[in-house]
């Protein structure tokens, strides 16, 4: 069994393709989005609160969970959902030009449902990687229909 770092346990036969963090505090790949969304974090970890989100991809789903803790330790929360393949009306990634669109590209995977947007600001990746997520997200959800 694979330790994920999103505590999610994995099923009978179930192989984890990818498991993405998400920035929670940043909003983009810009150096001065990064250093902000970091000394917000920072400040948030001062007074204990801390929160992780996660995209995992298995080959036989994909699931959103998202972690709250208060005082460094005590779980506050955690919300765990899984994206039926039904809801799911489109998946892609979105660049964008950051530092005055020039400097820095970010790219972001998305995914509509049927009740919600969700994207995720992919970090450290090139075109080459933003579509391999996308294509493992697409994989996922079309084998389980």
């Amino acid at each position: 069994m694979a330790n994920l770092k999103s505590g999610l346990i994995l099923g009978e036969g179930e192989n984890l393709v990818m498991e993405l963090e998400a920035e929670l505090w940043a909003s983009s790949s810009n150096p001065l989005a990064k250093l902000i969304g970091s000394v917000i974090k920072f400040l948030n970890l001062l007074l204990g609160n801390k929160r992780q989100g996660f995209v995992v991809i298995t080959n036989k789903r994909v699931v959103e969970v998202i972690q709250f803790k208060a005082l460094w330790v005590l779980n506050t929360g955690k919300n765990v959902k899984y994206l039926l393949p039904s809801s799911v009306k489109e998946v892609g990634y979105t660049k964008q030009g950051t530092c005055f669109g020039c400097f820095c590209q970010s790219y972001h995977l998305y995914y509509d449902a049927f009740t919600q947007r969700t994207s995720v600001l992919l970090s450290d990746v090139d075109e080459a990687g933003a579509q391999k997520v996308v294509d493992a997200f697409y994989k996922a959800i079309s084998s389980a229909q």
